[in-house]
């Protein structure tokens, strides 16, 4: 599917600004803000500070991003958003795949009677390394 029917798919108007911005995080994968303001710029001078903010959270809101808190305190956009876990070595943000971490924290989460089990939306996990301590 390409960029225009993926935005139309989620319920949004193919605005040329729009499908500039999908592609260039298809092209990042994960992002904060000021790196996808960059992008923009290069090659949309004139689109607003705004624009891409407004635009980046409609696609949140439409199921076509997710935000993901960095622990420098960025927030940071994801076009990967199917369940999934990150890792996190300094500015670096790398997805990692394990339907079975999920799974194991449901269950745990059922052993414990967790009284919100049904009303889980996502399980999200941050595996933070420190870059100085890999060998």
């Amino acid at each position: 599917m390409n960029t225009l029917e993926i935005i139309k798919k989620a319920g949004l108007k193919a605005t040329p600004q729009r499908k500039m911005i999908y592609q260039i995080m298809t092209q990042l994968g994960h992002s904060s803000i000021d790196d996808v303001v960059v992008r923009v710029r290069q090659k949309s001078p004139e689109v607003t500070l705004s624009t891409v903010y407004r635009i980046l959270d409609s696609f949140c809101n439409a199921g076509l991003l997710s935000k993901i808190n960095h622990p420098n305190g960025k927030c940071h956009y994801d076009v990967t958003i199917r369940e999934h876990q990150h890792v996190f070595i300094e500015n670096e943000v790398i997805d990692y795949m394990d339907s079975d971490l999920a799974a194991l924290i449901k269950n745990h989460l059922e052993e414990k009677s967790f009284k919100l089990l049904d009303s889980i939306q996502k399980i999200s996990v941050q595996i933070i390394v420190n870059r100085s301590t890999i060998t």
